[in-house]
């Protein structure tokens, strides 16, 4: 790369704005202006401004651009926004398909939703190319300008041109007071305040809280940390927010744990705040019914042996016997069962009976599992009667060309298709039969299936997590509000003096923000010298702007 040779003899890089040694100028872009206002990065190169030829270069400066960050931003903000329309996947019933259930719910949009992958919207591949882009953009923009402030506050020169020295905002000029005396007051006065004073050659340098100036690259380092966390959530193993939902009774494989563990649904119980029981919910309880006070599920937590099949239940070890309430979990290997919802009184189990219809007389009952039915089997009842059940539909939903139908999997509204064989009819005679529906497709039959019936359970809700990233996200979000407080709360301040051989002494300050307060701060100091406050170049051009327009207005009254 080449180089840019400074007047005083430093090779500074190309793309410098000013000298690293002494301070001058070394674009005409930079001499044609007034004041400094480069000061962000020192007048360093910067590798974005610099290289522009080869693919690399294109793509480091494409993720530099703070337009395109703030862009990726606002972007990944309105596919956020645009995820809010419809409920996300993890909220729609689990027993329909989520294409069908988007569709039928809310048409063509909701079909659109669904194609596009809002419907997931966090987990889709386009969105963690959003925020792995966001994070790019993040790091490339912090190196590229980060390096080249590190290397010019590190180097940092004493001595500084006149140039440069009158080009900042805060400066003034003190003729005949360029003396060892002035100059041993002012690095006295200085420090007093704080300040890291350096001096050389009749040159001072005093500086006060340059870590100040990190302030935004922590911000950006607290940021990549917790975009990180967020994208380590999409690993296997190390996030899972899982909703299981349990039947007294039942036992089944916790997700997440790869058919490890195993949880046995023991009983549910609900309580309910009585009327009398709470003043705060007696007005509410006459008004909507019961309202819940406790529900949990007693629950066993059970192992699998390490030398076990996978998923199956017959080698199973108790780990733990717990109750699982609402704000009482079960823990266990990094997991936790939080209790959050239950379902009461589900179709379980419902009893039927097999009548003479003439007579009325019962030969015999028999009971189907909802979720078990013996389908293709034979209920045997008394000598020489029997009921095989050929068609099971839990979830009724009507005749598609004489064919029964059913909606989903779970017994909401359960029908059966009975053939009733007895000694008058070897061959069967066929029932339909439902919740208040009882049909003979093929005639009139001399028997007929009545319900006699039925038991229910309880389910328990219960929301599998697990979360490894937590403390990833915590340490992220600490770090960038550390970042937040260094950068707001404190100023990079900086005074440069310079004994000129003509008797004059230069004075001149920098700051990063603050300005009020950095002349307030030196203040002191430069009293204590016997001199005059260095002047703020902007408030003399305001103040020249403000009377000159009061003149052209005294002007303009005077002719009218």
């Amino acid at each position: 790369m080449s180089k840019i040779i400074c007047q005083c003899g430093h090779e500074n890089p190309e793309g410098s704005e000013l000298c690293q040694a002494c301070g001058r100028t070394l674009t005409e872009k930079a001499a044609k202006r007034k004041t400094h206002d480069v000061m962000r990065y020192e007048g360093m190169a910067r590798r974005s401004q610099t290289y522009h030829t080869s693919i690399i270069d294109k793509i480091w400066n494409f993720f530099s651009s703070v337009k395109v960050g703030v862009s990726l931003i606002v972007i990944t903000l309105i596919a956020s926004a645009i995820g809010t329309i419809f409920p996300q996947e993890f909220f729609i019933p689990q027993n329909v398909p989520a294409v069908e259930y988007y569709e039928s719910r809310y048409g063509l949009p909701g079909k659109i939703y669904y194609v596009l992958g809002f419907h997931d919207l966090y987990g889709s591949w386009w969105f963690m190319l959003l925020v792995a882009a966001i994070g790019t953009s993040i790091i490339i923009a912090s190196l590229d300008r980060g390096i080249p402030l590190y290397k010019a506050l590190k180097k940092q020169r004493v001595e500084r041109h006149d140039s440069f020295l009158k080009r900042q905002r805060i400066y003034s000029s003190y003729e005949g007071k360029a003396s060892s005396d002035v100059l041993d007051r002012l690095n006295e006065g200085l420090k007093k305040r704080r300040y890291k004073v350096r001096q050389e050659n009749g040159h001072l340098l005093a500086e006060k809280n340059q870590f100040s100036r990190w302030g935004p690259y922590i911000n950006h380092t607290g940021l990549i940390i917790f975009l990180i966390g967020a994208m380590l959530r999409f690993v296997p193993g190390m996030y899972v927010d899982e909703i299981l939902w349990i039947r007294e009774g039942e036992t089944r494989s916790i997700p997440g744990t790869g058919q490890e563990y195993f949880l046995k649904n023991e009983g549910f119980t609900l309580e309910t705040y009585q009327e009398g029981d709470s003043e705060v919910f007696d007005q509410t309880i006459q008004r909507t019914g019961a309202i819940a006070k406790n529900f949990q599920t007693d629950a066993i937590l059970y192992k699998r042996d390490e030398n076990a099949v996978a998923g199956s239940q017959d080698e199973l070890t108790e780990v733990d016997h717990h109750a699982i309430q609402v704000n009482v979990p079960m823990k266990f290997d990094q997991f936790a069962l939080y209790q959050t919802d239950y379902i009461e009184n589900e179709l379980y189990k419902m009893t039927f009976r097999m009548d003479n219809k003439e007579t009325g007389e019962s030969m015999g009952e028999f009971t189907v599992d909802l979720f078990s039915p013996e389908t293709s089997g034979v209920y045997e009842l008394d000598e020489g009667y029997s009921v095989e059940l050929t068609g099971y539909y839990p979830d009724f939903s009507g005749f598609d060309n004489g064919e029964p139908q059913s909606a989903s999997p779970l017994p909401n509204n359960p029908a059966f298709l009975f053939e009733m064989i007895s000694p008058e009819h070897p061959d069967g005679e066929v029932a339909f039969v439902a919740i208040q529906e009882n049909l003979e497709p093929l005639g009139e039959n001399d028997y007929k299936i009545s319900f006699n019936g039925i038991e229910t359970r309880d389910l328990s809700g219960l929301t599998v997590r697990k979360d490894l990233t937590l403390w990833i996200l915590a340490l992220g979000g600490a770090i960038f509000m550390f970042g937040v407080v260094v950068g707001s709360y404190w100023n990079h301040r900086r005074i440069w003096i310079k004994q000129a051989s003509d008797g004059t002494l230069h004075a001149a300050g920098h700051t990063n923000k603050n300005w009020y307060g950095l002349k307030k701060d030196i203040a002191p100091a430069f009293e204590h010298a016997g001199l005059d406050q260095p002047e703020d170049h902007h408030e003399l051009k305001e103040s020249d702007s403000n009377a000159k327009e009061e003149k052209e207005s005294d002007t303009t009254r005077q002719h009218k």
